[in-house]
């Protein structure tokens, strides 16, 4: 998986001109080579060459970390007193072109760029991002398992099973952050509950306020796989609403709007549509029933090792879906002071259509507790 995870990337390298590729913190490592660097101060970077062996430099003290696999990489330790930006310089050496990790620090990008001042610098997104928007079949199996998992949890909760009136928005969402963990995720990623008037914010913050009778409560959540060490894991996103008693008629009118425009997305998500596209068609559904000043946010994003990452289902992206291709179809509308609502599912495309991986009904789920 890895060894040719890395020819796509040296032959994408030679295809732009880059010499080497730099990558440190972030989730392009550990999809690459299968090690995650910690967030520390002391730095850990792979230098990967478009010919030559790769080198990973890591502090002393994290290499029992790293499940080491030398057809791939070899692993330099550095110690306290070794100024590790100068060997991970060295290992550069000359190359012209360098392709830096998007995520990598700054205050080691500029201490690079003092040590490498002939070099020419671009994101390695822009190498990376592609290769990374085409999961292979092992990567739609993990998104699947990541799928099932929090649909259990969106099925229990439209079955009334999550107890909701009577108990804060936070409550209820360590509840779902403790579910998220109990399907087999290693990591909660984001639980948002927001109730009422709550709902009209796309991010809101899950805090004190009660949940009561009569009211929409939108939860959006996720997580990412627990994986064996040395692997990667994939990540989950899926919003549901449900209502705590009988809906009024506008809501239940606005919600089914909502629904025809997320299904008509994803059934025209297809090999070759433009990815503005998508968004325009469940844009257009809003437009029509007068709710599309209220859908303020993109359609979806693409989902695999991030939460968030190529494609992105935008005005403005004009780049074709390919079969392989992972992201979220999420429209919504958020009326300020009033309510709002968003269904979410995660979606591959393929060459027989688009499949959608989460499967729990978009209906409105009615709960009395």
């Amino acid at each position: 998986m890895f060894s040719q995870r890395l020819e796509r990337v040296r032959t994408a390298m030679g295809v732009a001109g880059v010499d080497v590729l730099m990558l440190s913190v972030g989730s392009d490592l550990p999809w690459l080579v299968g090690y995650e660097a910690m967030p520390l101060e002391r730095l850990t970077m792979l230098v990967l060459p478009v010919d030559g062996r790769a080198e990973l430099f890591v502090p002393a003290l994290e290499v029992p970390r790293v499940l080491e696999r030398p057809e791939i990489f070899r692993v330099r330790g550095w110690t306290e007193t070794e100024d590790p930006v100068a060997m991970v310089a060295e290992s550069v050496g000359a190359a012209e072109s360098i392709a830096m990790g998007d995520h990598t620090w700054s205050r080691f990008l500029i201490q690079l760029q003092d040590r490498l001042p002939r070099a020419r610098w671009q994101p390695a997104g822009s190498i990376l991002g592609p290769l990374r928007a085409v999961k292979d079949a092992r990567e739609v199996e993990r998104l699947q398992a990541a799928a099932s998992g929090v649909d259990r949890i969106a099925r229990a909760l439209q079955n009334g099973e999550i107890p909701l009136i009577g108990r804060t928005e936070a409550e209820v969402s360590a509840d779902l952050g403790r579910r998220i963990l109990e399907v087999g995720h290693g990591k909660v990623n984001f639980a948002i509950v927001a109730a009422g008037e709550n709902a009209a914010s796309p991010h809101h913050h899950p805090g004190d306020r009660v949940i009561e009778p009569g009211e929409v409560v939108l939860c959006d959540f996720g997580g990412t796989t627990a994986e064996p060490q040395g692997e990667p894991g994939y990540c989950s996103d899926i919003t549901r609403c449900v209502y705590t008693g009988e809906p009024p008629a506008e809501f239940v009118e606005q919600y089914s709007v909502l629904a025809d425009a997320q299904r008509q997305a994803v059934e025209a998500a297809k090999p070759g549509i433009a990815a503005e596209e998508v968004d325009r068609v469940a844009r257009d559904v809003l437009a029509a029933a007068g709710l599309d000043q209220w859908f303020i946010h993109r359609l979806g994003h693409g989902i695999g090792v991030d939460a968030h990452e190529d494609p992105y289902l935008v005005s403005g992206n004009h780049r074709p879906l390919e079969a392989g291709n992972a992201f979220s179809i999420e429209p919504g509308f958020y009326i300020p002071g009033k309510w709002g609502a968003r269904i979410e599912d995660i979606v591959v495309c393929t060459d027989v259509g688009p499949r959608p991986l989460n499967t729990v009904d978009h209906a409105l789920a009615v709960v009395e507790g």
